[in-house]
């Protein structure tokens, strides 16, 4: 529930100061879905290899347990307030991403790399999965 109570100004303002490309949140088509849609409407031919997946803790042992039929690990799964997909320059990211933890006290990650290809998605074989913790506040709920 917090990371769905966040707000996206801040990224929005930290997307200026890094020089970002484009972005979407990830909502109903899940990360892949939403990366492919980006990827369609870049100016330039490129495709976006995503290797990292960032789940909220637990989540991957529940969607195993349910047989996979939300397909999580292949980036499919439907989100509510999923976060947001940025598209940075590369050497830009990590400072990016240092800046919004400093900022909001939450982590953001690299999740992949944009190359030249021909305006698709798509996940590695064996992505590494992020088990994204919850940030708990003393009995409150957000």
């Amino acid at each position: 529930m917090d990371s769905m109570a966040r707000l996206n100004r801040t990224a929005a303002r930290l997307m200026h100061k890094y020089n970002a490309h484009g972005a979407t949140d990830v909502t109903g088509f899940g990360l892949l879905g939403h990366a492919q849609n980006l990827a369609k409407n870049q100016k330039n031919e490129v495709s976006f290899v995503i290797h990292n997946l960032p789940i909220i803790a637990k989540m991957a042992a529940v969607a195993k347990a349910c047989g996979n039929m939300f397909h999580l690990l292949q980036g499919l799964s439907a989100e509510t307030s999923g976060g947001l997909l940025i598209c940075l320059p590369r050497e830009q990211a990590a400072a990016y991403c240092k800046d919004i933890e400093k900022q909001e006290g939450y982590q953001a990650w690299i999740i992949g790399i944009v190359e030249k290809g021909n305006r698709t998605a798509r996940i590695i074989d064996k992505p590494r999965v992020i088990e994204v913790p919850s940030k708990e506040k003393d009995g409150e709920l957000w």
